[in-house]
């Protein structure tokens, strides 16, 4: 029997992830929970903040079973905020700050928040600009200077907090005192935690449920394959956002009562100086922020010495760069790979072991996690032997129970027999798994998904656009970048930079094509349909 691929699933009592937080308040209550830029908030202050605007949001409205997003970048407010809607019986809702107006609003369409908390920047840029039948009750601001001994130039110049209507200072929340008829709210391991939302085929977004129990289980796996311990700081380069740093970040540092360092955006001089200042030993990020370490001249070996786990998943990683980053650094690269309907991981590269390459110089994704149980199917379900290519199935108490009121994409992805990933692989006899394709059209920039159809959907609302195609095409940076190719109406003119221009307006800077390219006609089937994988060969 291979670990992770014959056993059953783990069906022990899970522990809720709020459960994991309060316990991290009572063995540690003043130790670090989060390094901010310059400053540091602990267990017991970040326990006393999220209290107090879990009595605020009730106070103000907010129902057990209420969603509250958070559109944030990696600051303090995402974490207290996150608490406090568990706190108040509700559900979290991360929103990625890069989202525009539209895809914004389609996530509030769909899942209805109570409460939104986003910074100022993007209330002005996007939250106002917003239809306000879709509002939700409760709108706070704030401002990525709060939490700061002296705000940070290099990401925000000079600027100051300044008073505004709707800006809430979180700092100042726990002054005035909890409400009387403020009590926590204990949800059970089933309850929902989150809704992570993920494109569909339809080029929609679909919220993947991720319960209290899914959320602490992986946060656990990934502690127990990562081997951290209490003195184990983790930098938090992933965004809280995204289900990785939700979970392999913020969700590790809780279960091990550790600190989690956020430097609010990825950039490689200011994670440079938070590893100076607070000494992480632990990172997990897409293979895009290392490339961006690797090439930053002012990142050394003796700068990163400190960092001793090292962890990369959300993209296809090249095995020569794993090479050429432990010969600068010193650090071998483990190679991890999960999904936002698993709840982050489910296989990770053991610490210390060496993804093997299998195939087509295709490195490994490592072994399943614990409790996670991995097989290969073909065409009707039936399971394949090691070696044989078909599509990964996935079971186990991290794997979502459906997406947010979405019954037939949850019949069709969640089954009795597994999660079907929709990605093509096989596994070895020593249980090494590999991905050799996607089964769907996903593309996957820079660790971020993206769906061909939500590309061209804004480029066909181009007065020009005749017909669109959206494809994936290699990226040394992104590991993919996104390409469109279209045709034009008759008696139309334009021109390249003026649709990358109008592409860029409308979409998340992951999103819009790069690359652009005008043809008179695009391949199609005799039945009419475009044929993306003539324009991809």
């Amino acid at each position: 029997m291979q670990p992770g691929v014959d056993e059953p699933p783990v069906s022990e009592q899970l522990p809720a992830i709020l459960d994991i937080f309060r316990a991290a308040v009572a063995r540690a209550p003043d130790g670090a929970a989060l390094h901010y830029l310059d400053s540091s908030l602990t267990y017991r202050t970040v326990d006393a903040l999220s209290d107090a605007l879990a009595a605020r949001l009730i106070d103000r409205g907010f129902e057990t079973g209420d969603r509250l997003a958070l559109f944030l970048q990696n600051t303090p407010h995402f974490v207290i905020g996150m608490l406090a809607a568990w706190k108040a019986g509700g559900i979290c809702v991360p929103i990625n700050p890069m989202n525009k107006e539209r895809e914004v609003a389609l996530i509030l369409e769909d899942c209805t928040p109570s409460a939104l908390i986003c910074l100022d920047g993007l209330f002005d840029d996007v939250i106002a600009r917003l239809d306000p039948a879709i509002m939700p009750a409760i709108t706070m601001q704030v401002s990525p200077l709060e939490f700061q001994v002296r705000p940070y130039y290099r990401l925000f110049g000079e600027a100051q907090i300044l008073d505004r209507p709707g800006l809430v200072r979180f700092a100042q929340l726990a002054e005035a005192g909890l409400s009387p008829t403020y009590r926590s709210a204990a949800p059970g391991a089933e309850d929902p935690a989150m809704l992570v939302y993920t494109s569909g085929t339809t080029g929609k977004p679909k919220g993947a449920i991720i319960s209290h129990g899914a959320f602490g289980f992986n946060a656990g796996a990934f502690c127990k394959v990562a081997e951290l311990s209490d003195g184990d700081a983790i930098l938090g380069i992933a965004p809280l956002f995204h289900i990785t740093g939700s979970v392999a970040c913020l969700g590790a540092a809780i279960t091990i009562a550790a600190p989690l360092i956020l430097t609010f955006r990825f950039d490689p001089i200011v994670v440079l100086d938070a590893i100076d200042r607070w000494q992480p030993r632990f990172v997990v990020a897409a293979i895009t922020a290392f490339i961006a370490l690797f090439n930053h001249e002012q990142a050394t070996r003796e700068r990163l010495a400190g960092l001793r786990k090292v962890f990369s998943g959300g993209a296809p990683v090249p095995p020569p760069f794993v090479d050429e980053f432990e010969a600068k650094f010193g650090h071998y690269i483990h190679n991890c790979y999960g999904l936002t309907e698993t709840a982050s991981a489910t296989h990770i590269t053991p610490l210390g072991a060496r993804a093997p390459i299998g195939g087509d110089s295709v490195l490994s994704i490592g072994k399943p996690a614990p409790g996670a149980v991995a097989h290969v199917v073909d065409e009707t379900g039936a399971r394949l032997p090691p070696g044989e290519i078909g599509e990964l199935v996935i079971l186990g108490p991290m794997v979502s129970a459906g997406y947010w009121r979405n019954p037939d994409e949850s019949a069709i992805n969640m089954r009795p027999d597994g999660f079907r990933t929709g990605d093509i692989a096989f596994y070895d006899a020593q249980g090494w798994f590999y991905l050799v394709d996607r089964k769907k059209d996903v593309i996957i920039s820079s660790g971020y998904k993206v769906w061909p159809r939500e590309v061209e959907d804004v480029l066909y609302t181009h007065p020009a656009i005749r017909e669109a195609a959206v494809i994936g095409v290699a990226d040394p940076y992104r590991g993919e970048t996104v390409k469109a190719v279209v045709s034009l109406k008759p008696g139309t003119l334009v021109d390249t930079d003026t649709l990358l221009a109008f592409s860029k307006a409308r979409l998340a800077i992951y999103k819009y094509p790069r690359i652009i390219e005008i043809i008179d006609e695009l391949p199609k089937t005799t039945t009419g349909k475009i044929l993306r994988r003539a324009l991809r060969e």
